[in-house]
């Protein structure tokens, strides 16, 4: 029957052009059922569901829903690829061969499909005629968006073109720097945290916008980037003293489905495993991230990402009661630690893994509690800005202010939570940052954060600092500098826009 209707509908069509002669503008249409951007942005409605559009781009393959985690987990110096997909390993181990791998091309575009999200937001929704208040709000929230893309691009890509208007075809954009991109990001920050309401003004219908706490956060982020310690300690002071935010007092509930958008989130992404028809950008796709089938066990998942072993060494600290720090056997499946995975005996055995147990491999964001193996639909919200992360930022500022006293509480909350000995309060300044550092592997490893950590203490910058990666990760032994701290711009980019320079090396 499909076939007798197909077969009918192309006859029709052969006839309808065979009797129309040669018009050349026969199937130059224009549908008038389609929306177009004058028709389109002119209610309130318009403008809402803009800026859900907005956020639908945070969740694509290209930003959060995968590549951004091969971009700063494997590349740092606490994870690594043995893909046998070849091109994915050589880019975690700096010796990508070209500037059109897939996994660099689609974090570019997607990137800036976002970010042209947000410009047209900026751009049409002050002219329309709305409540005032939510205008500000929308407009804040496409703000604080395209300052986070910005600021993720900046530290991935380094010098990118810094687009700020509803770009078409024919549009050039000057190239920034590393140092005009994120003077953009501040701005838009600023602005945006002007705006938006306090967590607490969302109802539970709005839980996972941007608010007034996830962009003083992200400022203060970008500040302790630029080293500029005063400037980030106020933004984090701010986020503190606001009381919206507080410790969760279980661990592992930052990353799972079972507790999302809680007291310790500043802003995440926003997933879903209802639907699993594939794609993450039209209506109906599946909203789920790809990151637990990529990093999880063989057997289970992908296993594209593996923890190194010092991240396992680093968890030395014990609790009260002589326990090993538990966040260690949240963080990773270990032959050691955690030897039923997925429900499966990590070694051999009956339906055992056989996985050997000198592999380290990610728990958080894994699945591991609700499924038996992974797919690419997981539900689970990545957790972008969370407050344990704020207090260990505002410890480190402190600290580099040279007040160590007065990080002591905040390493020390972050300590209690999981019920570890807190430190000493008579640490110098020298034995603190060693401290601060240790804590945020414990707190934050697998997370994404450690990329920007080795960038933010000048490691990728010199090679003393390199060697002493090299100590902790082999790959790199490759890592060439003034070249691989960025990623290639893609080719196609550079082939439009001659203006367009290639960073160092490519």
């Amino acid at each position: 029957m499909k076939r007798y209707k197909i077969s009918t509908f192309l006859l029709a069509g052969s006839l309808l052009l065979s009797t129309s002669g040669c018009k050349e503008d026969l199937l130059d249409k224009v549908n008038p059922n389609r929306p177009n951007t004058e028709q389109f942005w002119q209610s309130e409605s318009d403008a809402t569901r803009a800026v859900t559009a907005m956020y639908g781009g945070l969740q694509v393959i290209g930003t959060y829903g995968q590549r951004w985690h091969f971009a700063t987990v494997p590349r740092s110096d606490e994870a690594f690829s043995q893909s046998p997909y070849v091109e994915l390993a050589q880019y975690t181990r700096f010796v990508q061969q070209n500037t059109t791998f897939e996994y660099t091309y689609f974090m570019w575009i997607d990137m800036y499909r976002a970010i042209f999200r947000c410009n047209q937001v900026i751009a049409r929704v002050p002219g329309i005629q709305m409540n005032e208040q939510l205008k500000k709000r929308l407009v804040a929230e496409a703000l604080f968006v395209r300052a986070l893309c910005y600021y993720d691009l900046s530290m991935t890509f380094g010098n990118v073109p810094l687009n700020l208007v509803v770009a078409d075809a024919n549009t050039r954009i000057p190239q920034g720097t590393v140092e005009s991109v994120q003077a953009q990001v501040i701005t838009d920050l600023l602005a945006a945290k002007a705006d938006l309401p306090l967590v607490s003004a969302y109802s539970a219908n709005d839980k996972g916008r941007a608010t007034k706490g996830a962009a003083a956060g992200l400022l203060g982020r970008v500040y302790m980037q630029q080293r500029k310690w005063t400037e980030a300690s106020a933004q984090f002071a701010e986020v503190i003293s606001s009381n919206q935010y507080s410790l969760v007092p279980n661990y592992v509930d930052n990353f799972t489905m079972a507790n999302e958008n809680n007291s310790e989130s500043l802003f995440e992404v926003q997933f879903s495993d209802a639907s699993i028809t594939p794609g993450q950008d039209f209506a109906g796709a599946g909203e789920g991230n790809e990151r637990a089938q990529f990093f999880g066990p063989p057997g289970i998942g992908f296993a594209d990402v593996e923890a190194r072993r010092w991240i396992f060494d680093e968890f030395t600290d014990r609790t009260t009661t002589g326990q090993v720090d538990p966040r260690r056997d949240a963080t990773l499946f270990s032959a050691v630690g955690t030897p039923t995975v997925y429900g499966r005996p990590f070694g051999a055995g009956n339906n055992g893994l056989n996985l050997n147990p000198s592999r380290y491999f990610w728990r958080k964001y894994q699945n591991d509690r609700t499924k038996s193996s992974e797919n690419f639909f997981s539900g689970i919200n990545i957790r972008l800005l969370r407050y344990a992360d704020v207090l260990l930022m505002q410890a480190e500022a402190l600290n580099e202010l040279n007040r160590p006293a007065d990080a002591v509480p905040l390493v020390n909350q972050v300590r209690a939570r999981v019920g570890l000995t807190p430190i000493a309060a008579t640490l110098s300044q020298a034995q603190m940052r060693d401290q601060i550092r240790h804590e945020r592997v414990t707190e934050l490893s697998g997370e994404g954060m450690r990329w920007y950590d080795i960038n933010r203490y000048g490691l990728l910058n010199n090679q003393a600092g390199i060697d002493e990666l090299k100590t902790r990760d082999a790959d790199f032994n490759n890592f060439v500098l003034g070249k691989s701290q960025w990623l290639p711009i893609p080719q196609t980019d550079i082939d439009i826009d001659r203006s367009i320079k290639q960073n160092p090396g490519y």
